[in-house]
């Protein structure tokens, strides 16, 4: 099974770094103004968690469903009969960021990226009305990815009808993919876990959401150890966004195959929470260390990795998270300027 060609322009050149997504605080018209203002090659839309039920990760992707609607529980988010305040109040938060995205994207063209919970992760963390995850039923599964792949699709292009200069990238957010593939996703009762889902089916889904957006190009990330390459680009995502830290010389083989198939790489170099920073150029020796060790050429480097935080940044200060994203803008040009 061969990996989808993207769709991406040749003109939307992604890079040379963007932001993972999320960010801390909760003023999306101040957050998009930094946002554009440090990442002017590749801006993303943010998503600022800290508001509450509705702009957390599911809620905001459950706001984003066709046919299906989800209000808070005690226990987390759970379907829906009919739409709800939770509901409403999920889509009215992304309308405030993308309104903010908009004022601060005037004349903007190039690549934007917007970011949403992928089919696994928004089934292992979705439950149905008995309490259990939307993992463990297979149709359940099927009517969720139905969904969000129809949601998506209407988002990338309220997206692109808001900044029509715009090559829309959309980033399927997928941190619990590791444990769907291993069956290590507890059960409501904690006391077992949901089998593990076949590969085939787990590509299947991606694909399905991947290939319905319309974007110009697609990314799935996932901060988790292992993350599995060969399926993704399986799936037909142009990208795959990883922490650069949780890779081994075991992972190698991927990589390189990844790299020589065309798939980008958003490498996570930067982390996620405070943390004392080292200088750009030292951020990005690993990064350099691998390509040599892989005897990639190193003319392919900038145009094959962008450089991002190793996840979110809604667990850091306000402060760290502008000078990380300004940090990683820096390292991308010196992994740019000097790839060897």
């Amino acid at each position: 099974m061969s990996a989808a060609p993207s769709a991406e322009p040749a003109a939307a050149r992604w890079g040379p770094a963007t932001g993972v997504g999320s960010m801390p605080g909760g003023d999306a018209r101040d957050t998009a103004r930094g946002i554009t203002a440090t990442t002017e090659g590749f801006p993303f839309l943010a998503e600022l968690p800290a508001r509450g039920p509705g702009a957390d990760m599911i809620g905001r992707t459950a706001g984003l469903l066709v046919e299906v609607y989800a209000h808070v529980e005690p226990s987390g988010w759970r379907v829906s009969d009919r739409p709800g305040r939770d509901t409403r109040r999920a889509r009215s938060l992304l309308g405030e960021d993308l309104d903010g995205l908009e004022e601060f994207t005037q004349g903007y063209e190039g690549p934007l990226k917007v970011q949403a919970v992928g089919p696994w992760t928004l089934a292992a963390g979705l439950e149905l009305r008995g309490g259990e995850a939307a993992l463990g039923d297979a149709g359940a599964r099927r009517y969720l990815a139905e969904s969000l792949a129809e949601g998506l699709a209407a988002h990338v292009a309220e997206v692109r009808r808001r900044v029509p200069g715009a090559a829309v990238v959309l980033q399927l957010d997928e941190p619990s993919l590791t444990a769907v593939l291993r069956g290590q996703v507890r059960t409501a009762s904690g006391y077992r876990t949901y089998p593990a889902v076949d590969r085939q089916a787990v590509a299947d889904a991606l694909r399905q959401v991947l290939g319905a957006s319309g974007a110009a190009g697609t990314v799935v990330h996932s901060c988790a150890p292992d993350v599995p390459f060969a399926l993704l680009r399986a799936a037909g995502a142009a990208a795959v966004s990883f922490d650069f830290s949780l890779l081994t010389e075991r992972h190698d083989e991927a990589i390189g195959e990844a790299v020589e198939g065309g798939t980008k790489l958003l490498a996570g170099i930067v982390p996620g929470t405070d943390t004392p920073l080292s200088d750009p150029a030292g951020s990005v020796m690993g990064v350099r260390s691998m390509w040599r060790r892989l005897g990639l050429d190193p003319g392919l480097l900038a145009e094959s990795v962008v450089c991002t935080p190793t996840c979110g940044l809604a667990g850091a200060s306000p402060a760290y998270a502008r000078n990380a994203l300004a940090h990683v803008v820096r390292a991308a040009r010196s992994l740019a300027d000097n790839p060897e």
